[in-house]
């Protein structure tokens, strides 16, 4: 069995036609919906691209890792799926965007040469870079690979950076270049040629990875993350998507003027930013949205040609296609712009899952309700390929069963998502240290409530308020319901995640102490007389047998105190 997992950025999981949505027709995926398993709650463990992803690739939480923002290393040594693959004989493969950043501290503190193959690997979370293709702006510090450059000027896109002046940049009535980055643009096409785009180019090249790997490694499964850029912003669209959609397609906006009124502070700072009082204007939703439905359109496209690569070669029916996103994007829902808080417009994502094994017959086309997070794709993939589970390092729960029709029951009680927003404005309008900047949410499945350090709560009931537009967080009436969540948030934040060197069940097994005895740590004895009568009556052989090199000093001291006794 092969793995094809597909990340979108940014894409909601509402932007789907198979989710709901009544203008936006995405058939290729709807397709994938029909022959796997459609998650209708699925959750990511951090509202923005770096950290979640990194939750995606180790299957931890974000306190566990400690990627907590884009940018922010993952530790060079956090073991990801590529790590667990890799020794059971699996390649995994990137295609397309991480988001991060390398441990360059930590892999010259270890002497890791960044140009090894460990080091390749430690610096592109795990996987062995295909191509790697971030998209971001080149003078944000971290250039897009300049592959793509290279490509589209073979193909006649003369520019310096095509990326920044053809892919991502319209042109004036006067033929001027108008950049992407504006909002005031996004209802323009973007002058690059449809097939010469980010989308149709990262596709491109998940192909050709499909071909070299039936050609040269016919005899070796592999995972491929094939990342796509977009819908991320910039929110420019090439033709002919740049006209498919308008302002009559675009959906009214979820917010409400009581939100505004008397908001928790945090919420307020975010409504602040610049970006949420931009997509607060309806001139804008309408001009940028349109562009937005129109990148998802063309992913959809994308998703045909790809599906249908995978039949042309002949290994659809041993390729398992996973299908998800990193966070969504609020659009102006909730007077927000971006992601990065808790609403079920930034937190929950699409996830569909197409297992082709007969063992998945009962499942196909069904809709999952269970509480499903992000964390739960790694340890999938390792049960998928038949490896030890590890529950010990990684917090999800496979979703094999799902697939299979065996699960009896959810096991898991609630989702968990996490947020450090000392990197952005809040931080400074609010006054507060980066220590105190975390925001952690948990989930029921009905109560969404949202720990503030230093302020007070968030509370939402999606029973009574699917659109979570009253926040219910000094609600005296509600005061149960704070506390059992906020001691549930508790009780997570107090088992620690970190002592992943030793599985759980090599310590609760019924043989420990004897284990720590056998290892010569006999502690605790009164006195000479009770020692030697332990080490003649239970310890003496045992202890020889775990360590041969005891066994003569061992055998001489039973013998002493075997001479004794004649005496």
């Amino acid at each position: 069995m092969n793995v094809l997992w597909i990340m979108c950025d940014q894409l909601r999981w509402d932007y789907l036609s198979c989710y709901g949505h009544p203008r936006l027709h995405t058939p290729n995926i709807d397709a994938l919906a029909k022959r796997g398993v459609r998650y209708d709650r699925a959750y990511v463990q951090s509202p923005v691209c770096g950290a979640s992803r990194m939750s995606s690739y180790t299957g931890r939480y974000v306190h566990a890792h400690g990627a907590s923002w884009n940018f922010v290393p993952i530790k060079a040594g956090e073991m990801t799926i590529g790590d667990y693959l890799r020794p059971m004989g699996v390649r995994s493969v990137l295609i397309g965007k991480t988001h991060m950043r390398a441990d360059a501290m930590g892999m010259s503190r270890l002497g890791i040469d960044p140009t090894s193959p460990i080091g390749v690997r430690i610096s592109e979370c795990g996987f062995d870079p295909f191509e790697r293709d971030d998209g971001i702006h080149p003078y944000s510090g971290h250039e897009p690979n300049p592959r793509y450059n290279d490509y589209a000027r073979e193909q006649g896109l003369d520019a310096k950076n095509p990326w920044e002046e053809y892919a991502n940049a319209a042109e004036g009535d006067d033929g001027d270049l108008l950049s992407g980055w504006f909002l005031k643009y996004a209802d323009r096409p973007a002058r690059v040629p449809d097939p010469l785009s980010e989308t149709p180019y990262i596709t491109t090249r998940a192909m050709d990875f499909i071909d070299d790997a039936i050609e040269n490694h016919s005899d070796q499964p592999w995972v491929a993350h094939v990342s796509y850029i977009k819908p991320h912003w910039p929110y420019i669209v090439p033709e002919p998507y740049a006209s498919m959609y308008g302002p009559d397609d675009v959906p009214p906006a979820n917010r409400s003027e009581a939100e505004r009124e008397d908001a928790h502070p945090i919420f307020e700072a975010f409504m602040d930013r610049r970006v949420s009082k931009s997509f607060s204007r309806d001139d804008v939703r309408e001009r940028v949205i349109p562009a937005y439905m129109g990148l998802i359109k063309q992913i959809d496209d994308q998703m045909g040609r790809l599906f249908k690569h995978l039949e042309d070669r002949g290994i659809a029916d041993d390729t398992m296609i996973v299908f998800t996103s990193d966070h969504g994007d609020y659009l102006g829902d909730h007077w927000m712009g971006e992601k990065d808080l808790f609403h079920e417009e930034s937190l929950r994502i699409p996830l569909i899952i197409y297992d082709p094994s007969s063992k998945a017959d009962a499942t196909r086309g069904t809709l999952n309700t269970d509480l499903v997070e992000a964390i739960d794709l790694a340890p999938t993939f390792l049960e998928l390929f038949d490896g030890t589970p590890v529950p010990h390092i990684m917090d999800g729960h496979s979703l094999m069963d799902t697939l299979h029709g065996t699960r009896k029951k959810d096991p898991r009680r609630y989702v968990i998502s996490e947020y450090d927003y000392s990197f952005i404005e809040p931080r400074i309008s609010l006054d507060m240290s980066a220590r105190d900047c975390w925001l952690r949410m948990i989930f029921d499945g009905r109560y969404k409530y949202i720990h503030a350090e230093k302020f007070r709560p968030m509370l939402y009931d999606l029973q009574e308020d699917p659109n979570e537009l009253i926040d219910l967080g000094d609600d005296p009436a509600y005061s149960d319901i704070r506390a059992d969540l906020h001691e549930a948030l508790f009780e997570w934040a107090r088992k620690p995640r970190q002592r992943n060197t030793i599985a759980d069940g090599a310590i609760e097994g019924t043989d420990i102490q004897d284990r720590i005895g056998e290892n010569g740590i006999l502690i605790g004895y009164w006195d000479e007389e009770e020692l030697k009568d332990a080490i003649k009556n239970k310890w003496g052989k045992r202890l020889a047998n775990a360590n041969p090199l005891l066994a003569p000093t061992l055998n001489k001291l039973l013998r002493r105190n075997q001479d004794k006794e004649k005496t």
